[in-house]
């Protein structure tokens, strides 16, 4: 299933679910993806390959920006027309706190959708939503 077919299918269905499988990076890291009433929201439950450090125990920080540049990803996907996999232009990340061996939850927010350029703000936290472990902002090119 190309791309495109596996979008629409998705969008389709209303089932988020299936945009895992439009990623590849994605689906090879565990993601899940669940529709929620505040909208779409990227999961990564815990796995003992994804801790940095194994001293605190804390997740490894690449894991953290990944699903955080996953979610902003996935958001554009869900809420956009976009023709094909939008392409990152440039992510800052802002670690907050340490990540704790758990579930880690993600979800983006398009700041501003233009023809061709899409600024998202996505937020990750593991089991309050008021207490983000990392923050990123990124800047995508839309296909």
């Amino acid at each position: 299933m190309t791309f495109m077919e596996a979008m629409r299918a998705a969008k389709a269905s209303g089932n988020a679910e299936q945009l895992s499988g439009v990623i590849p990076y994605a689906g090879f890291m565990g993601f899940e993806i669940e529709l929620s009433d505040d909208g779409l929201v990227c999961a990564m439950p815990f796995q003992k390959h994804l801790v940095g450090n194994p001293m605190l125990p804390a997740l490894h920080g690449g894991t953290i920006s990944a699903l955080l540049e996953n979610a902003a990803l996935m958001a554009l996907i869900w809420e956009t027309d976009t023709a094909g996999l939008p392409k990152t232009i440039n992510i800052t990340v802002e670690y907050l706190r340490s990540g704790r061996p758990r579930d880690t939850f993600a979800q983006g927010l398009i700041t501003k959708l233009g023809r061709r350029v899409a600024n998202v703000r996505v937020e990750a936290w593991q089991d309050d939503r008021t207490k983000p472990i990392a923050a990123a902002h990124g800047h995508f090119l839309l296909v």
